[in-house]
């Protein structure tokens, strides 16, 4: 009897299978890339004997959720192509499909178990790789750059825009810092022009400073010139003006993107922005975490569609390497859409949900012809 409904059976059957594949699969892939940068970071230890064994197996272990991320989509590839060419070989495929179940049911369970697989990493495994990767870089300046202070940052030619009078007559203020030190939780900045600008977006007044101080929200300026068309050109021993600005703003953006989870994310760009920096790296790290879930099924689909075929029709080996060789080709188009977004050419939602897109139309067509003819 041809029976054509879904089956709960093989659901749990053919999910559970696939997730312990890509499981095992993200595991060693894990553990081949750690050995990599626990070789290089014992090379560089050669240079600090203090830091001993014990610091570089902390810091390649503060770095294994941070490359977990970006090793999901190749594990679910090869997890998936090493699952569903099992079951091929095992005839499971060709009984599954005698019993009038197409491969569309079949990949139901796998796919869900891979999105499920994108949510975890993307919501709940981002915050623990942001909070590692940190201590890492710590660790990482203190034992192996001799950094010992690493609550301390230089900046140069640092633009800054303050919103703090826009709510006044007032409008923004522009400031422009040759160099910046921030150490805890004090800013000293050198060479300073300031642009303070009216409700209108016109200039109200120009001021250039040797030197300013930022603590408790309030920019200390010592010797003052300001100029203004309302008056002659005056000098001041010290200006106080009232900022948004803090230290932690500086910090966010002396972090890079992909080392910011998927939580903190929207407010790091909120708060950048506010401040005048250029936030197209982190809208385009956190619009790539939301794509995660589609990229993971794209891969699966991906994976099932050069693995699936029977057994007796030959030339597996070739199909399996046409779609490692399209799964990469996918990863390296990828590459060049963030690379794109970047710059400025592409949008950054375009640039992180098109590649995974496309990829999914390519890879459901691919399966239709396959199971259609």
């Amino acid at each position: 009897m041809v029976h054509s409904g879904f089956s709960f059976t093989l659901a749990r059957y053919a999910g559970r299978r696939f997730t312990l594949t890509t499981c095992l699969t993200l595991l060693a892939l894990t553990g081949l890339i750690s050995l990599f940068d626990f070789i290089d970071l014992l090379r560089r230890a050669a240079a600090h004997p203090e830091a001993g064994l014990s610091r570089v197996l902390e810091i390649t272990a503060l770095h294994i959720p941070y490359y977990v991320i970006y090793i999901v989509p190749f594990a679910i590839l090869l997890g998936g192509m090493i699952c569903f060419s099992r079951l091929a070989r095992s005839s499971e495929l060709v009984v599954t499909r005698a019993a009038g179940i197409s491969a569309w049911q079949v990949l139901i369970s796998p796919s869900f178990c891979a999105a499920l697989l994108g949510v975890i990493v993307s919501a709940g495994l981002s915050p623990l790789s942001s909070y590692s990767y940190g201590l890492a870089v710590k660790l990482d300046k203190t034992w192996l750059r001799g950094q010992h202070n690493t609550d301390e940052d230089h900046f140069s030619d640092l633009w800054i825009r303050d919103s703090s009078h826009s709510s006044s007559a007032h409008g923004d203020v522009i400031f422009h810092l040759g160099s910046l030190q921030r150490q805890g939780n004090t800013l000293t900045g050198r060479n300073i022009t300031i642009f303070q600008l009216n409700s209108d977006m016109t200039l109200r007044n120009r001021m250039e400073a040797a030197e300013a101080v930022l603590s408790d929200r309030i920019w200390r300026l010592h010797n003052v010139l300001i100029l203004s068309d309302s008056h002659h050109p005056q000098r001041q021993d010290e200006v106080l003006l009232p900022s948004e600005f803090t230290t932690e703003t500086l910090k966010l953006r002396a972090l890079p993107a992909d080392t910011l989870s998927l939580w903190v994310l929207p407010g790091v760009i909120k708060l950048l922005r506010h401040s005048g920096f250029s936030t197209i790296p982190y809208r385009l790290h956190f619009q790539g975490l939301l794509a995660l879930p589609m990229l993971a099924v794209t891969m699966t689909l991906v994976s099932a569609g050069f693995s699936m075929r029977p057994a007796g029709r030959g030339g597996i080996m070739r199909m399996l390497g046409i779609g490692v060789t399209a799964g990469f080709a996918l990863f390296a188009v990828s590459k060049i859409a963030e690379q794109l977004g970047k710059s400025g050419a592409l949008p950054p939602f375009p640039a992180a949900w098109g590649p995974a897109g496309a990829g999914l139309c390519l890879a459901a067509a691919l399966l239709l012809h396959l199971e259609d003819g």
